[in-house]
């Protein structure tokens, strides 16, 4: 409806402007009609600029046609009210509001110098070439004008024109900005000072208001034109923000579902051109939109690859899906992870050479890594007090980073504790599964502490935690009476790789020495499970009794065991200076027999 009153308004006001500049001494012997407007003019000035008029006239010479109605004219009524014009000898002003409209019109009606000289069409193509392909604004208003003049205005190169312009004119601020900023430093070489973000892209405010079709085209030209990767970044975020949070209606939603699709197969290969803040808002819109798959798999590949700098709200994706019954949409978080574990991988995919100089604490990669694995360990968390999420999910993620990733557990244990008081009526046997995540052997004084008196965990992950417990207090004390000539025992050894590689060792012997070290922790656990096992062929004999007697009030006496076993052991040890492996073996069995005790 509004469209057609403003097609009304226009008819009634071309009709009035028509009145005030045709020669009313003369009477008119031709009518036009366009588009629901009507003209009364003259033949003879219409027929003296118009080839098309001409051959019409022609072509009823014999019937003496009046009547003439013009179909699919270009610009409607408003472009022709301007070619009768300058059929009439009347000057108007051409702009670049209008010189589209009138290269569209003058082709259609055949206002050419094939028909006269000095002719509409001419005029309007070299106000294009000398005045708007030299300025990147009035391309701008000519793109904007050529939205309702499509395919015309394609057909006569003026959108591609425009489009060329504006990515020349862009390509060519940078350079200019670029020469500006070099000067010569003290020992006389040619640098670059460091330039602002964004300094000189002043033209990213001004595409934000052409369609996104023709956007499309002028992100595209500016690639060819290798403009920085920042700016089209910053003009893509620039446009998906105008255009993304206006209302939403029914209407608008497919033009948001096109618009993301198109950003997203827009942006830059380059990593860090666009903030993942960004990647992470366009994720959120192309999975609430239903975008395409190949869509949401690149914007999960690209953030996938920078994860280290996300942060946790960035993850905390809400679930749109129908039917879903988690609050969160943790599959597309799990594929983020994969990717990144993956890219992991392609980069310590090398010899051992290679991981001599890229796999320290201190590269990028190592840091990344600590990173997101702080970052995955607050998102679990956060997700495990969802009641209804899946333990195979939960565990899906956590075991999505690489074993190495992790130098601590806590943050793992917390989350994993969280889960097993939200979800009260898990089973034993996915308790045991959960549990198995967590290296014990990782996790930090408080948190053994707290997990050594932690009822929710199985009772043979107690007894990993307390068996740690024991050799942390054993190492300790070896490490206070131990003469510095002495080797000190391989867990504490254990301790200091995980924390850093050692300053004062290359890389090469560090290296060699973690491996060493690594084949004696698995030996040490390898003992630890067979000692499990019997624990666990006794448990169902132990479950018996324990569902006689309340759980809690054997959970203390066991530790209360342990406690005396510690005391005990401090007391025995106060004469000696140097612990043996004797000694040490005597506390195993001591711990084996507390635990037989307990059926």
């Amino acid at each position: 409806m509004d469209k057609q009153q403003q097609q009304l308004s226009l008819v009634k006001s071309s009709r009035q402007s028509c009145n005030e500049w045709i020669f009313r001494d003369v009477p008119s012997d031709i009518t036009i009609e366009v588009n629901g407007g009507t003209f009364a003019l003259h033949k003879f000035p219409l027929v003296s600029r118009s080839g098309r008029i001409r051959k019409l006239v022609a072509e009823h010479r014999d019937s003496d046609i009046s009547r003439v109605e013009l179909m699919n004219l270009p610009g409607g009524a408003e472009s022709f009210e301007l070619a009768a014009k300058f059929c009439y000898g009347i000057n108007f002003e051409i702009t670049s509001l209008n010189v589209a409209q009138l290269c569209c019109v003058s082709d259609n009606l055949e206002m050419t110098e094939e028909f006269s000289k000095d002719n509409l069409h001419l005029h309007a193509e070299q106000y294009l070439e000398s005045i708007v392909y030299k300025n990147l604004e009035m391309c701008v208003e000519v793109l904007q004008q050529c939205e309702n003049l499509l395919p015309h205005a394609n057909e006569l190169n003026i959108v591609s024109r425009c489009i060329d312009a504006v990515a020349s004119k862009a390509c060519a601020e940078q350079i200019a900005l670029s020469f500006s900023r070099l000067e010569y430093s003290s020992s006389g070489r040619l640098h670059t000072i460091r330039q602002a973000k964004c300094e000189g892209d002043w033209w990213i405010e001004d595409l934000s208001v052409i369609r996104i079709d023709l956007y499309q085209r002028v992100i595209t030209a500016m690639k060819c034109r290798v403009v920085r990767p920042e700016s089209i970044g910053a003009s893509l975020v620039n446009y998906a923000q105008k255009v993304l949070t206006k209302k939403v209606d029914l209407v608008s939603t497919g033009h948001q579902k096109l618009v993301v699709e198109t950003i997203i197969s827009l942006l830059p290969v380059e990593r860090l051109a666009v903030p993942i803040s960004f990647l992470f808002e366009l994720l959120r819109n192309a999975v609430m939109l239903d975008c395409t798959i190949a869509g949401r798999l690149d914007l999960e590949r690209r953030i996938g690859s920078q994860l280290d700098i996300a942060t946790l709200d960035d993850l905390l994706i809400p679930s749109f899906r129908h039917g879903c019954e988690t609050l969160f949409d943790v599959d597309t978080v799990y594929r983020i992870v994969v990717n990144f574990s993956q890219q992991d991988d392609d980069e310590y995919d090398m010899d051992d050479v290679s991981i001599f100089a890229s796999d320290s604490p201190h590269s990028p990669s190592q840091s990344a890594l600590l990173k997101v694995s702080k970052l995955v360990d607050d998102y679990l968390a956060e997700i495990a007090l969802d009641v209804n999420l899946k333990l195979s999910k939960f565990m899906a993620i956590a075991e999505a980073l690489p074993a190495h990733s992790r130098t601590i557990h806590d943050g793992l244990y917390r989350a994993i504790d969280i889960y097993l008081k939200t979800h009260k009526g898990i089973l034993d046997a996915d308790k045991k599964k959960l549990c198995k995540l967590i290296d014990f052997q990782k996790l930090s004084q408080e948190a053994g502490a707290h997990a050594a008196l932690n009822e929710r965990l199985p009772l043979q992950s107690v007894v990993q935690v307390l068996y740690f417990e024991q050799l942390r207090l054993r190492n300790a004390f070896c490490c206070s009476h131990t003469d510095g000539n002495h080797k000190p025992v391989h867990h504490q050894s254990w301790q200091t790789s995980s924390g850093g590689l050692s300053a004062a060792m290359s890389p090469r012997d560090n290296y060699a020495s973690l491996r060493r070290e690594n084949r004696e922790l698995k030996l040490e656990l390898a003992r630890l499970r067979m000692r499990l096992n019997d624990l666990e062929k006794e448990h169902v004999c132990m479950k018996r009794d324990m569902a006689k007697s309340h759980s809690h009030k054997f959970m203390s006496s066991f530790s209360k065991k342990i406690a005396k076993l510690r005391f005990f052991r401090h007391s025995s040890s106060r004469g000696s200076s140097s612990p043996s492996r004797q000694s040490y073996r005597a506390d195993s069995k001591v711990i084996e027999r507390t635990c037989a005790s307990i059926e």
